[in-house]
């Protein structure tokens, strides 16, 4: 199998994705592209936010153009998502678009397709060649009896072919199905064929509340076996959402160490403080701070000091008060009113 290490380098834009390089986060704008001002704003959140490449739909001629004019007010790479219509692939790459993203089954002829590919090719720019439970071909389900990870593999696998054959291998792979099954084990088997980095995501996931949760289990179940080069936590709301999940998933597996990783406890009835306030305060607190550090927020005494001795800063909460806790050593006890003010001040002067 060709894990993260292993596979093709690809540069997109200034960033490399694939040959061990980090795993990068993805997401996609919710703006009308061709609305320039919103759709730089809302790229700027997302890239403060910690996004490092970002999509958007090139489903119009308007679309298409405007990729120039947002170019040159963002810093990250510009992907042009297309899905039909292989002249406005063309015109986003002639406008600037650092990948494109297209399913050449839905692009039509083999004369589009090459089209498509002969832009690329001359421009340098890589394709990400995207298939989808929901559009897979009526001869593979045939095949194997329904939508299978089997035949999502080699409907992948096929398309990456028809592109080679064409002479082009600036290639991306993204296998998506809304089934964390089926997807996890379709991007087993084309990681045992090919070196191409790995685009992965579970579609479709739902709203927050369900797709952070069916995300994780996905992204979590691919991602521990070594496979994938850039991830999507696709969300039904704001993409905002998708860079906060995407962050915590990979520090969570150990992917990614930059970031505070803030713990807490479930609360019981020996909770004296208002440890759910508390933690919510704490967790916006932290995100605007770039350490590798734990913090713990704990609400009572009886599990709470161990906990937070475990962590590199934390509050373990008593009635109305706590004790802080620094890189596993009680500092001093301190009331409920002053916790918030107190992390502030230790996380500003950290050492």
């Amino acid at each position: 199998m060709f894990t993260r290490e292993q596979t093709k380098k690809i540069k997109i834009g200034n960033v490399v994705i694939g040959g061990g390089a980090p795993i990068a986060i993805q997401s996609m704008t919710n703006t009308k592209t061709n609305d320039v001002k919103a759709t730089v704003a809302q790229i700027h959140a997302l890239e403060e936010a910690g996004c490092e490449i970002i999509r958007a739909t090139a489903n119009t001629p308007e679309a298409a153009r405007a990729f120039s004019e947002i170019k040159k007010e963002i810093s990250i790479p510009l992907v042009a998502d297309i899905h039909f219509d292989y002249k406005l692939a063309i015109l986003a790459m002639e406008n600037g678009a650092d990948k494109i993203r297209i399913n050449p089954g839905n692009i039509g002829s083999r004369e589009r397709i090459k089209a498509v590919v002969d832009c690329a090719k001359e421009r340098g720019i890589p394709i990400r060649v995207g298939v989808n439970s929901g559009s897979l071909e009526k001869d593979l389900v045939d095949k194997y009896h329904g939508v299978t990870a089997e035949g999502l593999a080699e409907s992948a696998l096929d398309k990456i072919k028809i592109i080679e054959d064409m002479g082009y291998n600036e290639l991306v792979i993204s296998i998506k199905s809304s089934d964390i099954l089926i997807c996890a084990k379709a991007h087993e088997i084309v990681a045992e064929q090919t070196s191409y980095p790995l685009h992965v995501g579970i579609t479709e996931s739902g709203t927050l509340y369900a797709g952070n949760i069916k995300s994780a289990m996905g992204l979590a179940m691919i991602l521990s076996k070594g496979i994938g080069d850039t991830i999507r936590v696709s969300l039904t709301g704001s993409p905002l959402e998708e860079i906060k999940s995407a962050k915590y998933i990979l520090r969570n597996l150990g992917l990614r160490k930059e970031g505070i990783s803030v713990i807490s406890c479930p609360t019981c009835g020996r909770t004296e403080i208002d440890l759910i306030g508390l933690a919510n305060r704490v967790e916006d607190l932290c995100a605007g701070y770039d350490l590798s550090i734990k913090v713990a927020v704990m609400g009572c005494v009886v599990n709470g000091p161990g906990e937070a001795k475990e962590a590199d800063l934390g509050i373990a909460g008593g009635k109305g008060e706590g004790l802080l806790i620094k890189k596993g050593e009680i500092i001093r006890k301190i009331p409920e009113t002053e916790f918030l003010p107190t992390l502030k001040y230790e996380l500003d002067n950290w050492k």
